[in-house]
């Protein structure tokens, strides 16, 4: 009877963990954004988790336990924002603040009050776990409550000032860089005072202007939520695709989980085209890409003119991700509008990488152990790139000083100075030596808060305290004017035993 009821316990836990109904919400319209989600929910969907996922890139062909919510249309609503990305870099600390966070309040408000997502709130569906990427978009943790189920937070970076404050990590400024600087954690007094500033500015505009933002995007289309800071600190868990290969160790609290890399999978055949490409480089080939949001087609005409100059000059192939056609190419230069950049970045042939700094690339770089040349435009961009760098497999060039001259040597530089090529292997060996895949790692900790209704026991109790006592200021205040009161104390007795003293006169001697 013992070991029938452990079998029946058995089977419930397997049954209601494999069996659990998730709502993935990854509705940015951008394809790094959207490959991180899918990568999580297509495996939740092969574990046999029924998976619903809001996205702005519906599959053509479906998956098995997996429903796209699609939003692509949103696309239309941030084309302005898009369109801006060049001029971002330009943008000082303030208005760069001001650009995300307007375009994370566009974004949110077009979800929020799309048809398909309003059909699924509407739907009377249950859901047992949602897992919600954190991208200025606070407000969407209304799915958590509507839904009545836990939160997990999916952050497409690692923790910074504007993500730890969810579940209370520690984030000190005199080691753990700000999101809006290029710093290391081991930073030099001005660059721990320029770092208090950016920290001390970033809380008070998400305090004082993002979140009631956000806040009354939720009240627009939810006139009945309750107050965002309810909900907003109330998540289980977060993910984060961070990795120490490529990023300086931090504080994490147990809530908190790397798992940079995890949409790093097994390698498909290269397309017919690009592997006769490849194969036929004798010399090798440099792997050339922006990115999915400002794409290579966008560049400046001069930038775009240098940049094929330099191409021209060089002995190796040039795998480019460029989205229309191009004059004038090169005979070493071959485009393509899309590149199934793992596998390109995985061939032998491949000895350097040519990118705008994005997350995703800089990861598979680091894991295929391919030098880099960063030219970065805008947000974690030039920090992405400056981390490697400091890791001595790569190199920055800023794409508003880019001439022929720069270009050239930088590129050369990476080419032929065998120290990149070195620490990038080095970076791979670090990056690949893990005890589970970065996949597996986060499944088992999605069916974890699933298994424990909330996993409400790895919340920090800091979450529960006000600023003033996360930082002891009451504790501090209090010490301050106890410490006062006793030494006012002090001084009022030596004042009264040595000050105040009445010297006595005997009226004999004073007769005398």
């Amino acid at each position: 009877m013992y070991l029938i009821r452990e079998i029946i316990f058995i089977r419930t836990i397997l049954s209601f963990v494999h069996g659990a109904k998730i709502l993935g919400v990854f509705p940015v319209h951008s394809g790094s954004h959207f490959t991180l989600g899918f990568s999580l929910m297509r495996e939740l969907a092969y574990k046999g988790h029924e998976v619903t996922f809001i996205n702005s890139f519906p599959q053509k062909e479906p998956i098995r336990n997996l429903r796209d919510v699609s939003v692509e249309e949103i696309e239309i609503s941030v084309t302005e924002f898009v369109n801006d990305l060049e001029r971002f870099g330009k943008m000082n600390y303030w208005d760069q603040l001001v650009f995300m966070s307007t375009l994370g309040k566009t974004y949110t408000e077009n979800v929020l009050k799309h048809k398909n997502v309003q059909n699924l709130l509407n739907s009377g569906e249950k859901f047992d776990l949602v897992i919600m990427e954190h991208f200025w978009n606070e407000a969407m943790t209304i799915f958590a409550h509507h839904f009545n189920c836990p939160l997990v937070y999916f952050s497409t970076g690692p923790t910074s000032i504007f993500n730890s404050h969810l579940l209370a990590n520690p984030s000190f400024s005199s080691y753990v860089p700000n999101f809006l600087t290029t710093h290391g954690s081991r930073m030099t007094f001005l660059e721990r005072l320029t770092n208090l500033f950016l920290d001390i500015l970033c809380d008070i505009y998400m305090e004082f202007r993002s979140i009631p933002e956000q806040n009354a995007v939720l009240k627009a289309a939810f006139p009945n939520a309750p107050d965002l800071k309810t909900m907003m600190y109330n998540a289980s868990l977060m993910f984060v695709v961070s990795h120490i290969s490529i990023h300086d160790p931090l504080p994490l609290q147990p809530s908190i989980k790397y798992i940079g890399g995890h949409h790093v999978g097994s390698l498909k055949p290269l397309p017919t085209k690009i592997k006769q490409f490849m194969e036929n480089a004798s010399e090798g080939v440099i792997v050339f890409s922006m990115g999915s949001i400002l794409k290579s087609s966008n560049l400046y005409f001069q930038h775009k003119e240098v940049i094929l100059k330099v191409f021209s000059k060089m002995k190796q192939k040039i795998l480019w991700k460029y989205e229309h056609d191009l004059d004038g190419l090169p005979s070493n230069v071959m485009i393509s509008d899309w590149l199934p950049q793992q596998e390109v970045l995985a061939h032998p042939n491949t000895v350097a990488f040519i990118s705008h700094g994005g997350l995703l690339g800089m990861i598979e770089s680091v894991f295929f152990g391919v030098p880099i040349l960063g030219i970065p435009t805008y947000w974690d961009q030039y920090k992405n790139i400056e981390d490697v760098v400091r890791r001595g497999m790569a190199l920055k060039l800023n794409l508003h000083d880019l001439t022929e001259e720069t270009f050239s040597n930088a590129l050369n530089d990476i080419l032929n100075d065998p120290k990149y090529r070195k620490n990038a292997k080095l970076r791979s060996k670090i990056m690949q030596d893990q005890p589970m895949k970065p996949i597996d790692e986060a499944v088992f900790w999605v069916e974890y808060v699933i298994r424990h209704e909330g996993a409400p026991h790895l919340k920090s109790a800091a979450l529960h305290l006000s600023w003033y006592q996360k930082y002891l200021i009451d504790v501090i205040l209090f010490l301050s004017f106890f410490g006062m009161f006793v030494l006012f104390f002090i001084l009022s007795i030596i004042k009264c035993v040595f000050f105040n003293r009445k010297v006595y006169i005997n009226p004999y001697e004073k007769n005398k």
